[in-house]
């Protein structure tokens, strides 16, 4: 009998924290069922065993931020049938975006003694701006269980079943009082849901570590964050963080002063 064909993945890493793909990792028991399922055949993270392409599905960690990496992604999308970007610095540029509003050899030469020897992009971006994506995962870090569900949804031919409603909705569905009402400024209603509203159960106001909903109202939480006491400063820093280069995000802060 003929061995059965099992779909081939790969894991690639950019510039990032490697907090996302150790989320493959952080599976555990159903890692167990995944492997049984298809060929992990490139993840320098967790094995030196590679294979090359082509791959069925490649999951890709991180922004790019150097003509090697703008390169080098062109070279993945071509050898994968699909492609997937997991966490904040595939889906909106990471936290190393912030050069993005700022004159990055500035940065360079207070960081590093020989900063002649350090070879950069202006910018940092996600990966949808270079190739086609097929599919985002965002958060930093991404849910552990969403991932399983996007790589489970390629695998069977189907749609990925992630929620597009915001942190509210958690909220709700947990019974968290709105820590909004309470005076608490919350970026919960413009972020998109994956951490199971972990700091406004604990009365704290959210991050915004998931990235954007879909048509999020930005320009109307901003003034409830104004009516709270916040400043233009803290307006544009909180706009500014895990996924500082998400359109939505990017233009609000914008809006708050350069």
């Amino acid at each position: 009998m003929a061995e059965r064909h099992r779909p081939r993945l790969a894991v690639w890493k950019f510039a990032s924290c490697d907090g996302c793909q150790l989320s493959l990792l952080d599976l555990e028991d159903e890692l167990l069922t995944l492997a049984a399922e298809i060929d992990i055949a490139n993840f320098p993270e967790a094995s030196s065993a590679i294979s090359d392409g082509p791959y069925d599905l490649s999951l890709v960690e991180g922004s790019i931020t150097t003509t090697h990496d703008a390169e080098r992604i062109h070279k993945v999308r071509e050898q994968s049938k699909f492609l997937v970007t997991i966490g904040a610095c595939a889906t909106a540029g990471g936290i190393q975006a912030l050069r993005n509003f700022a004159d990055v050899n500035s940065f360079i030469s207070a960081v590093y003694a020989s900063p002649q020897y350090i070879n950069t992009l202006s910018t940092s971006t996600p990966i949808k701006s270079h190739i086609r994506v097929d599919y985002e995962l965002q958060g930093c870090p991404i849910n552990k269980l969403q991932l399983a569900e996007v790589i489970s949804a390629y695998l069977a031919g189907r749609k990925p079943a992630i929620p597009a409603y915001s942190v509210c909705i958690d909220c709700k569905l947990q019974g968290n009082p709105c820590v909004m009402v309470q005076g608490i400024p919350c970026l919960g209603p413009v972020t998109h849901a994956g951490c199971g509203a972990l700091c406004p159960s604990f009365r704290r106001g959210c991050y915004g570590c998931y990235g954007p909903m879909e048509t999020p109202n930005t320009a109307t939480l901003a003034k409830e964050w104004q009516a709270l006491g916040a400043t233009e400063r803290d307006l544009k820093r909180v706009f500014r963080t895990f996924n500082a280069a998400a359109e939505p995000f990017r233009k609000e802060s914008e809006a708050h002063g350069d």
